[in-house]
Formats: structure tokens, sequence, C-alpha cells
């Protein structure tokens, strides 16, 4: 292992994180990991690291991080105006950072999540199968919190026959985070405590994103949803998902994310599909949300087309 950053300013939120603990929701472990996982995987592709890997989660205001040894990094996910020496840098391509050099970031200009990978991985310890930060825990990642000055965080120096620098997405293939795109959605396992007019309540409403909203969930404000009887926003605690769209007794949507609890006492209309989650987490505190209904084919079909320009990125 060798030291490859030294943290000068945290930025707002910046943590280590993989694709989360799975396994451990049967015993109140929540999976955590990046909120934007397509992001990371697609950074960890450009430096020849496994998708799984684990890189740096960085949140509207970025860190200001030097180099303490030669690199290959990326970054993935949002445009947080990146620059290297002062020098801009762009997101969903690859770079080679000499020992010595400066990455900062800047204003947001598209999306709030990006993620920084590294060849060779993020060396943390590895804390049941993941490496992700759980930081109301104080669970893995970096001693279980948000990075602070003066944190050193090393690499394995063995970067891999696939690292190199230079590589980057189509621009086709970039993803757009539209604002005014309608977020697709599969209809929930409580149907039966909504009405079909209810439904057309809450696809015909525009909600906009709470400043109350964290890596747990994005609250919603807007037309409230109402549910079949008084009684019946509460349900006995039954599973949830990433996307799973809660609506307590206010009738207030809520999205549940990444650092979700692992089961949820709130009826459930909806869940948003896996393809569309990055369109839910790169809009900001005050940006507005509308939904469209699809068929859970549709989103399956979604998903394995997603998979195999993931599949087909690790191997070209």
């Amino acid at each position: 292992m060798v030291k490859c950053f030294e943290v000068i300013k945290p930025g707002l939120a910046t943590s280590v994180q993989d694709l989360g603990r799975a396994g451990y929701q049967q015993y109140g472990v929540v999976v955590s990991g990046a909120m934007d996982a397509f992001a990371l995987q697609v950074a960890n592709v450009l430096v020849g690291n496994e998708r799984t890997e684990a890189g740096l989660e960085i949140v509207i205001m970025g860190p200001k991080i030097k180099i303490l040894e030669d690199i290959i990094f990326s970054i993935g996910g949002a445009d947080l105006s990146a620059k290297l020496d002062n020098q801009p840098i762009h997101p969903w391509r690859s770079y080679k950072a000499r020992k010595g050099q400066v990455l900062t970031f800047g204003q947001p200009v598209h999306g709030s999540y990006a993620y920084l990978a590294v060849a060779g991985g993020i060396d943390v310890p590895t804390v049941m199968g993941s490496k992700s930060t759980f930081v109301k825990a104080g669970l893995g990642g970096f001693h279980g919190r948000y990075l602070q000055k003066g944190d050193i965080l090393k690499n394995h120096d063995s970067y891999g026959v696939n690292a190199r620098s230079g590589r980057q997405l189509k621009y086709n293939d970039i993803p757009d985070y539209d604002n005014e795109r309608p977020i697709r959605v599969i209809k929930g396992p409580d149907q039966q405590l909504f009405s079909s007019t209810t439904y057309d309540t809450f696809f015909a409403s525009t909600y906009k994103m709470s400043s109350q909203s964290d890596r747990m969930g994005y609250r919603l404000e807007g037309e409230s949803i109402s549910h079949i009887c008084e009684n019946s926003a509460d349900i006995i605690s039954d599973a949830i998902l990433p996307g799973t769209i809660q609506v307590p007794a206010n009738g207030q949507p809520i999205i549940l994310l990444a650092d979700r609890q692992t089961t949820g006492g709130y009826a459930r209309i909806a869940t948003v599909i896996s393809v569309d989650l990055p369109q839910v987490i790169q809009r900001m505190s005050g940006a507005t949300f509308t939904f469209e209904l699809i068929s859970l084919a549709e989103a399956q079909q979604l998903y394995k087309s997603q998979e195999s320009f993931l599949r087909y990125l690790a191997i070209s």
C-alpha cells in the first residue's frame, strides 16, 4: 500500500463508499454504499478497477486534495468544477496525476454527487464485506466518518494490467441529469392502501425536494397523498429498497436511498426504478420531481441494458 491522498480541505461530506454492505439487513445493519452506484462503477472501470471497488463520494462542495504519489484517477457523476493544479478536468474520463499536484473542486455545474476513483482502489478495512461508510453508526470507511483535514489515504500500489489514463465515456453515453425529466416508477407493494384517484394525483403532481433530505432519503413537498382510510398510512414493518417511495400520515412522499433503514412502517406507493435512481440522487434541495408509471417488465429490461453497458465498458 502507498499513500495517495492528503486532505487539505475536507469538503462538505466526503466519504469512502463502495456498492454497499449487502447481506446484513436481517441483523439491522443498513446497506449504505454510493448514492449514485452507476457513477461510481463507471469511475472505477475507467481506471481499470473492479466495479465494486471503493472510491470517494463527494457532495456538492468538494475537497482539496494533495496527490502524494503518481496515480491514475477518474471522476464520475456530477460536474463539480474539478481542477488539477488549476487546470480544469472533466467527469467521465481518467487522468494521470503526479506527486505534489493538487486536486480541487469548485461550483456545482451539473448534479450534486461526484465519485473519485483511483487505480488500485482506496485502502480502508473491509467491514462486513464492504468498505462503505455509515456515518451515523461510525461504521466502515475511513474511521467511520467523513474525511477531515490532515487525513492521509492509501491505495494499492499495483495499478493492474487495465489501468490507464485517457479513457472516457462516449458523449452519447454520458448521463444527462435533466431536472425536467419524469422519474420512472413501478407501483409499490401497498397498492391496496391507495385509491386509483390517489394514484392519479400522484402522477399528475409536481413535488419539490425538501431541505430535510440526506443519504437516508429525500423528503418531497407538494400535493398531499391520501390513504384509503385514516389509519392505513402505518403498516407492519416490511422490506424497503433503494427508491422505495413511502407515504406517511402527512401525505408527503419520501424517497428512500442509500442509508435507508432496513425495514419501513409507512405505506409504499411506488418504487423508483434502479436506472432512474441517479436522476433522483443528482438533484439538489429545491429541485422538482414528477413521476411516470412504467411496467415491471420495462424496468427489468432497462436494468438489463444498463448492466450490459457496464459489462461491455469493463472489457472494452
